[in-house]
């Protein structure tokens, strides 16, 4: 009985991962592939490098902590 349990759970796994295998491979684009990943990984690099440059700016950052201040002004 055991043996017979085992051979239907193989079969359902076998059509499970056949279903899988034929979505994979039915030519639809799904998701991004490996070159847009490179260019959304850049991109994002990208934009973080151009946030730290503004959020260190002298500027940035005297507003940062003149909003600090005020905020635990308030507080205490």
């Amino acid at each position: 009985m055991d043996v017979l349990v085992s051979v239907i759970e193989e079969g359902i796994h076998m059509r499970r991962l056949s279903a899988l295998w034929r979505r994979c491979r039915d030519g639809r684009d799904r998701g991004m592939s490996t070159a847009e990943y490179a260019v959304g990984t850049v991109a994002a690099a990208a934009f973080a490098g151009l946030l730290f440059k503004i959020v260190t700016s002298p500027e940035v950052r005297k507003m940062l902590l003149e909003i600090i201040r005020r905020a635990l002004s308030l507080v205490g």
